[in-house]
C-alpha cells in the first residue's frame, strides 16, 4: 500500500466514525408539533431588537440646531474638532 491509499483510507474510517456518531443523536420521531426551524423563528421573535423611540423635533428646533451647527463650524477655521470625545 502507499501512503497516499492508507491516507484515503484513514479519512474514509474517520468521516465514516463523525457520521455514525452524528446520525446515533438523531430520533425519526415527528410527533412534537413544532421543528427545529420553528422553534429558531420563536426565538427570532423573541429576542428580536427593538429600536428606541426618536423624539421628533418642530421645525423651529431643527432650524436652530442647524444655525448651531453652521456657526460652530464656520467659527472653527483650524479644523480643530473640540466636542469629537477625544479630550479628557
Amino acid at each position: 500500500m502507499s501512503k497516499r491509499e492508507s491516507s484515503d483510507e484513514f479519512d474514509d474510517e474517520l468521516v465514516n466514525a463523525e457520521f455514525e456518531s452524528m446520525v446515533e443523536g438523531l430520533s425519526l420521531d415527528e410527533s412534537t408539533p413544532t421543528t427545529y426551524l420553528d422553534e429558531l423563528d420563536a426565538f427570532e421573535d423573541h429576542n428580536r431588537f427593538t429600536p428606541p423611540a426618536i423624539a421628533k423635533k418642530s421645525l423651529k428646533d431643527q432650524v436652530r440646531d442647524a444655525l448651531r451647527a453652521i456657526t460652530r463650524w464656520k467659527n472653527n477655521p483650524h479644523n480643530q474638532h473640540p466636542d469629537d470625545g477625544a479630550a479628557l
